[in-house]
């Protein structure tokens, strides 16, 4: 498969979705593709993103950035496998720069880092398939 959005901008999207308190992605995961090509690259289905956000509102939005962590130790360990450089996502970059940089701009940071490691991977694969 061709992936059309290799150049997403992580910091950007990051900086909405942290000022629209993680709404900006209910609507980006499903309409934008990212659920799709997730589940793709990653091999396996996820937990839509709308049952992660929905299940984190009782938990204070814990259970959704575990959730996104852990997506992104999945990236990492996909990255890694396909030889792609780094730096990479990973879990504890995820969580910690969410969890104890949510003050200045870790949410941006960590998001920036989330969709270069799935750009990397995207080029990749359509680089190969060309």
């Amino acid at each position: 498969m061709k992936y059309r959005h290799v150049n997403r901008p992580g910091f950007l999207l990051g900086f909405i979705d942290f000022f629209t308190a993680g709404l900006f992605f209910l609507v980006y995961m499903p309409a934008g593709g990212l659920q799709r090509e997730l589940e793709e690259i990653l091999g396996h289905k996820i937990r839509p993103y709308l049952q992660a956000y929905l299940l984190g509102v009782p938990t204070l939005f814990i259970y959704t950035l575990v959730w996104m962590a852990n997506v992104s130790d999945e990236l990492k360990n996909k990255a890694e496998e396909l030889g792609i450089k780094g730096p990479h996502t990973s879990f504890r970059h995820m969580f910690l720069w969410n969890m104890l940089g949510c003050l200045c701009f870790g949410p941006m940071i960590a998001t920036q880092r989330f969709f270069r490691t799935l750009n990397a991977i995207e080029r990749y694969y359509n680089e190969k398939s060309e």
